[in-house]
């Protein structure tokens, strides 16, 4: 049976989530080179402060996922297929040998510094959860201006979607949300509004700075969480990875492929338990387990007794 390694997307980042990594030898790697690249303490951005920032916090969760995959690598628990949410599949792609870590590191710094000097404030993103996506977009409808945009951005499940806009629109359409019988309307930790046409300029910028690096073909099974489908050519990674902060989230239906492609074991990279909680209704006959609720060895058993099934 497989194995999918998932990889979350801003949101997740917790303060002190690399400092707990770099006390295991084989995460250090990979949190030491993120900081050469850039010139930067990565350690010093792990902070409730730092990670205010969306800089901060993309590169932060790009070296998290990698630095846990090299610890399980290390066990021999590796993945049989990937994927990533928003930012996650960029650590997604390192892990399945389609970028060199360090050319990610710096298109992810690229990429949120877009993204903040686009939106520095003013904008975010609201989940809804409790209303099929077609009521969801009539509210949408009903409230979207060109001086108040909003856009519904992630199908992360039937009935937990997440929509993107101005700070005034979102406040509108999770008021008409609740009102309609939505059970909960939250505002992310996430300062700009991914996933939506507000950042189709910036997706052209960064895939710009792709044509510069090199890029591989994958190495196991890379699973574009913006089209629900496997991506087996690295060029057309490239392109997805670029343009992914401007297309929607289709994580239910990509979890539900890799079901359909015989992985019974989710196994979600820090930080945090929101993918593994979006994951188990599909995985319900299998397994969804969270790094950081479990020791190194203990996933790696895990891992390696799965893939043996």
């Amino acid at each position: 049976m497989s194995v999918f390694f998932t990889f979350p997307g801003q949101g997740s980042q917790r303060a002190g989530m690399l400092n707990r990594l770099a006390t295991l030898p084989e995460a250090r790697p990979a949190i030491q080179a993120a900081s050469q690249a850039l010139g930067e303490d990565m350690l010093a951005w792990d902070s409730p402060d730092a990670l205010r920032s969306t800089v901060a916090a993309q590169i932060c969760l790009l070296a998290a996922g990698v630095a846990m995959a090299a610890v399980l690598a290390a066990r021999d628990a590796q993945p049989d297929m990937v994927a990533g949410l928003s930012i996650g599949a960029y650590p997604a792609a390192v892990v399945a040998g389609v970028l060199v870590y360090e050319d990610a590191v710096r298109l992810v710094h690229l990429r949120a510094t877009l993204m903040q000097r686009r939106f520095p404030s003013g904008y975010g993103m609201t989940a809804i959860s409790g209303l099929p996506a077609d009521a969801l977009q009539a509210l949408i409808d009903a409230v979207h201006s060109p001086g108040e945009p909003v856009y519904l951005a992630n199908f992360n499940a039937p009935a937990q979607l997440v929509i993107s806009g101005s700070d005034a629109a979102l406040a509108k359409v999770a008021a008409l949300a609740l009102a309609k019988g939505a059970a909960r309307a939250t505002r992310i930790d996430i300062a700009v509004p991914s996933h939506c046409p507000l950042l189709d300029e910036d997706a052209l910028v960064l895939q710009q700075a792709f044509d510069e690096v090199a890029v591989h073909n994958p190495q196991l099974e890379y699973l574009s969480a913006s089209r629900a489908r496997v991506l087996r050519d690295g060029r057309e990674i490239a392109h997805d990875l670029a343009f992914n902060m401007a297309r929607p989230v289709l994580w239910h239906d990509t979890v539900r492929l890799a079901w359909e492609r015989g992985a019974r074991l989710a196994l979600e990279m820090p930080s945090g338990s929101v993918l593994s909680g979006l994951t188990a209704p599909v995985f319900a006959g299998g397994r969804v387990a969270c790094s950081d609720n479990h020791r190194p060895d203990s996933l790696a058993a895990l891992v390696r007794r799965t893939r043996q099934l």
